[in-house]
């Protein structure tokens, strides 16, 4: 497989990683079943491709893009769906996490 079906992958896993912790709260703590069964479900799909991304590109790329794009998007579907402003510390660290991403996939190393 190439390194593009590894980003495709990743690329599945990072908007079901969104799809299920946006609407997480939604599920009012597993106690309503249809967004429950979607949140297990999605998330099921999001690990899947994870894995699958993950033996095609580095671990640690692919975690951390992973990791970043999903905060990044799950804190602007909660400013959108949930009027959940964060303030100038919690932008900050969006901020970060954005530039982090930027700099492990374009600077970073993997031997």
């Amino acid at each position: 497989m190439s390194n593009l079906s590894g980003y495709i992958y990743l690329l599945l896993a990072i908007i079901m990683g969104i799809t299920s912790n946006g609407f997480l709260k939604s599920t009012n703590g597993f106690t309503i079943i249809v967004p429950t069964v979607f949140c297990i479900l999605s998330i099921i799909a999001c690990i899947f491709c994870l894995s699958k991304a993950m033996n095609i590109i580095p671990v640690g790329f692919a975690y951390a893009t992973y990791g970043g794009l999903t905060i990044t998007a799950v804190s602007l579907f909660a400013v959108f769906k949930y009027n959940q402003t964060p303030n100038v510390y919690g932008i900050t660290g969006i901020i970060l996490i954005i530039i982090g991403v930027i700099l492990l996939n374009t600077l970073g190393k993997s031997t």
